[in-house]
Order: C-alpha cells, then structure tokens, then sequence
C-alpha cells in the first residue's frame, strides 16, 4: 500500500511534535513526584514517557518510509 508523500511528511512532524511534547510531560511529572516527597504515583512521569516512545517509534517507522 502506497502513502502519499504530503500525507508521510505530516505525519512525521505530528509524531516528533506530540513527542517533544510528550518528553516535557514527563519531566514535569517527575518534577511533581519529587516535590511530593514520593506521595504522588510515579505514573505521572511513566505514562506520558511510555507514549513518547511510541511516537517516537512511529516516526522512525515513518522515517524510514520512502
């Protein structure tokens, strides 16, 4: 199945943007766990880094497109 090059090039800067995106979620969560003292659940910081690393592997996927 064949993609359209606009359709590929729009979608690899949706990918890396909500990834960048995503990266700052993640500090600020674990910035929000630290200054809890740990009472807050670690899942602030590891949900938005665990759908990073699936933007971030759906833009390499798109990447290697061509």
């Amino acid at each position: 199945m064949q993609i359209d090059e606009g359709v590929c090039a729009r979608m690899k800067r949706l990918l890396l943007l909500l990834s960048i995106l995503l990266i700052i979620l993640t500090f600020a969560g674990a910035v929000f766990v630290l200054a809890s003292n740990g009472a807050a659940n670690a899942g602030y910081a590891v949900i938005p880094m665990v759908m990073a690393l699936a933007c971030l592997a759906g833009y390499k996927v798109y990447t290697n497109k061509r």
